[in-house]
């Protein structure tokens, strides 16, 4: 089997080989290869895409009427926010060296891109490439949490909890899984984001909503979708960006790729069909809402293992994404009555972990994955896994409820009840999204 170049957490040639910690590979000038560049250049929109309109579409259509121009300003200034952190101070805290003694977050040495010119490399690629591929997961990863608090939490509580979020989850996480921390020399596999997007948005967006509170009416009350269509074209846009997204994060133009893109796809597929299957079989009818809530599942929980199974193993984690997800919503909604509006946690932080799990089995040879690295076993495999989870588990929610609590100090967190009633977008905004 031909060796894998550019695998985000560590590379691997078969069965047996060396971990590389992604520090190694930012250290390595192998030249340019205008494939592996222009490949990343198109990854790098595809995920900006997901986020602008995609994710904007898929959660506004999901709101009522009334508060729909709110989720996509959400959405649209946190992607704004990113990109400045990220520029100043998120890039370096995630990607730089952050000494020998240090494993936990990077240094001060590359803020605001000190000293990343434009003949800088990355591998195979300028590092300026790297920085803005890496810039569209962290525009990606807060606006996935505006869907824990959609409806009911201020514009700025919203800008400025999603900065410090960024800074002091985000980053530090990232260069802990990514950047040649302590969970990346523990051997943790997150080959796209499992831990480093979907677990963080996760867990901090069910932190989020049973601190928040509630929609009026929850759980009694609550309105349906406005604009289902919306939310499905949203859902098409999603699953066209995450190609980039998985694939791009191969961080080269070949097999490893290409597999990554199949895998993908067919977990997607995969969920869509379950989840439709389960709403079916429960509820007498399948909905579009349903389907593509999905497709989404699917997707997360494919994320952290596409670098490393097989179409086969693509199938089954498409399989357990749509069965787990789904009820993982049931539970959190219906249960625990927790308000997660958009069904954050169940969806995202639930098929990330899950995702993290099954790569610990799904990578063997005889479910088509590309095997274990030396001396892992599925049980030690397993074990690394679970540690990643548990401490991103940890720090997001520990972190969370602290940032929420200086947010709530600063400037307040809900929207009183006129407001809520009246609507966050005439409350907040002074504009409607439909004038009727």
């Amino acid at each position: 089997m031909a060796a894998l170049r550019g695998l985000r957490t560590y590379g691997l040639a078969i069965a047996g080989a060396v971990f590389v910690a992604p520090t190694a590979v930012l250290a390595q000038d192998s030249g340019l290869d205008s494939g592996d560049t222009a490949w990343i250049l198109t990854s790098t929109a595809l995920v900006l895409f997901m986020t602008l309109p995609g994710l904007a579409l898929f959660y506004g259509g999901l709101v009522r009427a009334q508060n729909v121009l709110s989720v996509l300003m959400h959405v649209f200034v946190i992607a704004c926010i990113a990109s400045v952190v990220w520029l100043v101070v998120g890039y370096t805290l995630a990607f730089s060296d952050g000494g020998s003694a240090n494993q936990w977050v990077g240094g001060l040495g590359k803020a605001f891109l000190s000293g990343v010119g434009p003949d800088a490399m990355s591998g195979t690629m300028p590092e300026t490439v790297f920085f803005m591929f890496q810039m569209t997961f962290a525009v990606i990863t807060p606006a996935l949490i505006v869907g824990a608090y959609v409806e009911r939490m201020k514009f700025t509580a919203v800008v400025l909890f999603s900065t410090l979020w960024l800074i002091f989850v985000y980053s530090p996480v990232t260069h802990w899984v990514w950047g040649g921390g302590w969970l990346a020399d523990m051997g943790v596999r997150d080959f796209a984001g499992g831990l480093v997007v979907h677990t963080t948005a996760g867990v901090s967006a069910l932190v989020i909503a049973v601190m928040l509170g509630g929609r009026l009416g929850f759980p009694s009350e609550l309105k349906r979708p406005h604009n289902p269509g919306m939310t499905m074209i949203g859902a098409a846009m999603l699953w066209v960006g995450w190609f980039g997204f998985n694939a791009g994060s191969a961080l080269a133009s070949d097999g490893a790729a290409g597999m990554a893109m199949t895998v993908t796809h067919l977990s997607a597929a995969m969920a869509s069909l379950t989840w439709m299957a389960l709403e079916w079989w429960q509820h007498g009818k399948p909905t579009l809402i349903g389907t593509v809530t999905g497709t989404i599942a699917g997707l997360a929980t494919i994320t952290p293992a596409s670098g490393y199974v097989g179409p086969m193993g693509g199938l089954i984690i498409g399989l357990a994404a749509g069965a787990v997800c789904y009820f993982g919503v049931n539970l959190i909604k219906s249960k625990l009555e927790i308000d997660d509006s958009l069904d954050v946690f169940a969806v995202h932080g639930v098929g990330g972990m899950l995702g993290i799990l099954m790569v610990s089995f799904l990578a063997l040879e005889s479910f088509q994955g590309l095997g274990l690295a030396a001396d892992f076993t599925v049980a030690k495999h397993l074990g690394v896994q679970a540690t990643g989870i548990v401490s991103v588990a940890v720090w997001s929610a520990l972190a969370t409820y602290i940032l929420m609590k200086v947010t709530q100090a600063v400037v307040g967190m809900r929207a009183t009840d006129e407001q809520l009633v009246d609507g966050m977008d005439i409350s907040e905004h002074g504009e409607r999204g439909y004038e009727i």
